[in-house]
């Protein structure tokens, strides 16, 4: 006597996503080249969406998938920049460490900001964040010792004797300058690589199921054994580790700090909500396009003052009305494409099993 009972596996790989990888990685290796392929002034350009990429995906990460909407991640932008800034002028520390210590500060940073800013829920959440940033930027302009509210630049030879600029000099006849772009360029690729890699492993892990949970419905997550606050703190302090040693990394590469550019709302804020918006919120896939799209309408119409600003917003608001899960949500509703899959879907089938229980031959 055989029974049939259901024997399902849990898959979240599609074709889509398997030919994307060897597509990933054959732009990768493209990109770690680009140092060697184009000018100076291209690498500055990639620099920036790289960067602005990691503040997207972390952004993301924390509305999209924790549902905690922000808009003082500017806070740790600037903090990070700024404890780098210090460790290299008041310590002597190599920028390339200063960065991670950035990082680890930015954590200690976010401990007494969670705090706070978790017993608001909604836009007082929002409005918590951004009082923090403000109260963070006026608390770090009174700090003489990096310039004030007039801020500073890095020593010449800090940048220039940073840890692999001699190596590159050495082994790729690069110049000092040239080698130094290259260098912060290829750690932005890295930082990339390791933002989207954990958010992705993140999201396909138990803990995933429990963020989406969250997201989805706070009190029914609760219900099951969630532990929705545990979860938005880890996530909160991840995204303020990342967004540290970005902004730190960010401001090796400019060199010169200020309190007014490091905590700007609307460069490290404002433009990354709008990079996730157009490209769809709660997708891996929606801030790459959307910093794409971002970096071409910079270049476009940069030219013509406050319109430039105007288009953005309209077309923000356009794509919010007529496509509330971005571009890429929009395309991948119409053609089921996953580049990056987190959905798990259930396949398989009944299985015939002899009376003791084995399969049947």
């Amino acid at each position: 006597m055989t029974m049939a009972i259901p024997s399902f596996t849990v898959e979240t790989r599609t074709r889509a996503s398997t030919l994307s990888a060897a597509a990933v990685i054959a732009l990768l290796l493209l990109a770690f080249a680009a140092p060697f392929i184009v000018s100076r002034g291209v690498i500055q350009e990639l620099f920036f969406i790289l960067t602005m990429l990691v503040l997207a995906q972390n952004w993301n990460l924390l509305a999209g998938y924790a549902g905690l909407i922000s808009v003082g991640q500017q806070a740790f932008v600037g903090f990070g920049a700024y404890t780098m800034f210090g460790a290299v002028i008041l310590f002597g520390v190599d920028p390339v460490v200063a960065i991670l210590i950035a990082g680890l500060f930015s954590i200690a940073l976010a401990f007494p900001t969670a705090f706070f800013t978790f017993r608001l829920y909604g836009p007082y959440f929002a409005i918590g964040t951004w009082v923090v940033a403000e109260v963070v930027r006026l608390l770090l302009a009174q700090w003489k010792a990096l310039g004030g509210g007039t801020g500073t630049s890095l020593p010449r030879d800090a940048t220039r004797d940073m840890v692999g600029v001699d190596m590159m000099r050495d082994v790729f006849g690069m110049k000092a300058s040239q080698a130094s772009d290259a260098l912060t360029y290829w750690l932005a690729l890295i930082l990339v690589v390791a933002t989207i890699g954990f958010i992705y492993g993140l999201l396909r892990s138990k803990q995933g199921l429990g963020l989406a949970a969250v997201r989805d419905n706070e009190q029914a997550a609760r219900a099951v054994g969630v532990d929705a606050r545990r979860m938005k703190t880890l996530v909160y302090l991840a995204t303020a580790f990342i967004t540290g040693i970005c902004g730190a990394l960010i401001y090796v590469q400019k060199a010169r700090i200020s309190p007014d550019a490091a905590f700007s709302v609307t460069d490290w804020t404002a433009y990354v909500i709008f990079i996730v918006v157009i490209g769809g919120i709660g997708t891996i896939e929606g801030p790459i396009l959307g910093v794409i799209i971002f970096f071409l309408l910079q270049n476009l119409l940069a030219d013509y003052g406050s319109w430039y600003l105007l288009v953005l917003g309209l077309l923000g608001i356009a794509i919010m009305l007529f496509a509330p899960r971005g571009l890429w949500g929009l395309f991948s509703d119409r053609t089921g494409i996953q580049l990056f899959p987190v959905r798990r879907v259930l396949k398989g089938g009944p299985l015939n099993l002899t009376h003791k229980g084995g399969p049947h031959g």
